[in-house]
């Protein structure tokens, strides 16, 4: 399952044509090629093959950066290149190298993180607060996905220009009312309910997540535990560290007949999984925006979400979501159980909803965007 971050670099990238992307990354596994192209971005993967790869990639990551640099000097392209990290990750920290060394090629910094303040803060010994305040000493320019990371950004020292750029959704794959209309469609979504064994009669709650604490998996499992409605069936998209426990608590639940793990599943098949489901619920204990609410929402699915990190941004209570309270399972289930039950609440929310991310969640649109922050670096 591809994470928000890598979708937004292949969907902005696919929509600037005029630019060249040169995308460098820790190899982590021998299968992987070390250079392929994949759209309008060139991939160069650095490393042994292995999980220490990430460890080394802000060293061979500037290495490689180093070489294109070279190269692009010899043809005469300095004046149109920048640098561009996503997130405080590995990778930008081989931007930050390359900005120290190269101080005048303009750099962007991309904030994505969902992780909680107080990981940010004391996680692996201080050392991601550390990179945070580099990163950010150094950055040019910092687009952030979202007011809480805009936020973020100044409390951690950044003093020049930001801009909020949120993630967005392929409006043509989340079109499930006109889909629902095609012949093949139909099969395909009647198919998908025959394959999981759901009866026609059964509500679908769904949730696509990775299997870790700060997405509050577990308190969703407690939820649905405690709904007084009979035919409903949970599926969980996605894979993650705390996929064994979260089995082990349904089973104490006794819960195996209604909650399916589905593993991860492809980009493009997560939209036949919210056609035939009824409601989203995710309830994150931290969210820097949150990409799966939004293509829950543009697809025609309910919300009900946690009001924390980025969500606030487009989820607001009554008209475009539910938010029920963080870590409080009651709660959750009181919230899933409104939306099953009030047809006007829920048609409500579904239009609203369908209608913020065309105007403020088109790729179309956050590509242009972008697009405007990298020509006020290049000039």
């Amino acid at each position: 399952m591809q994470g928000g971050a890598e979708l937004a670099v292949k969907e902005i990238a696919d929509r600037i044509r005029d630019y060249e992307f040169y995308l460098i990354c820790a190899r982590l596994r021998r299968d992987l090629p070390k250079r392929e192209k994949i759209g309008n971005v060139n991939v160069y993967r650095v490393g042994f093959g292995n999980n220490f790869d990430k460890i080394l990639l802000p060293f061979l990551g500037f290495l490689k950066a180093r070489n294109i640099y070279n190269l692009s000097k010899i043809q005469n392209l300095t004046s149109k290149i920048y640098i561009w990290g996503i997130m405080a990750s590995w990778g930008s920290l081989a931007a930050l190298v390359f900005k120290i060394f190269y101080p005048r090629i303009p750099f962007l910094l991309t904030l994505q993180e969902g992780d909680a303040p107080e990981y940010i803060e004391k996680g692996r010994g201080g050392l991601i607060n550390l990179s945070w305040r580099l990163l950010l000493k150094k950055a040019d320019f910092v687009q952030v996905i979202s007011n809480y990371l805009a936020d973020m950004a100044r409390n951690y020292g950044y003093k020049g220009e930001i801009e909020v750029v949120p993630n967005g959704v392929d409006l043509e794959k989340s079109q499930i009312p006109k889909l629902k209309t095609q012949i093949n469609f139909k099969s395909q979504i009647s198919n998908l309910r025959k394959e999981l064994k759901i009866e026609e009669n059964e509500q679908i709650i769904i949730t696509v997540s990775r299997l870790v604490r700060k997405n509050g998996i577990g308190d969703l499992i407690d939820a649905v535990s405690q709904l007084s409605i009979i035919n409903y069936q949970l599926l969980i998209i996605g894979s993650g560290p705390l996929e064994k426990q979260l089995k082990l608590q349904v089973e104490k639940l006794n819960l195996g007949k209604k909650i399916f793990f589905l593993g991860d599943v492809p980009n493009k098949e997560i939209f036949e999984y919210l056609a035939i489901s009824d409601i989203f619920c995710r309830p994150s204990l931290s969210e820097g925006l949150g990409t799966a609410f939004l293509e829950a929402m543009a697809a025609g699915v309910p919300v009900v979400a946690t009001p924390v990190g980025g969500i606030p941004d487009f989820l607001e209570n009554g008209e475009t979501g539910l938010f029920c309270e963080i870590k409080n399972p009651q709660s959750i289930a009181e919230k899933i159980k409104i939306l099953l039950e009030n047809d006007e609440l829920r048609e409500k929310i579904i239009k609203n909803a369908r209608e913020l991310v065309e105007e403020k969640y088109n790729w179309d649109v956050i590509g242009l965007k972008i697009k405007n922050i990298f020509n006020k670096l290049t000039k």
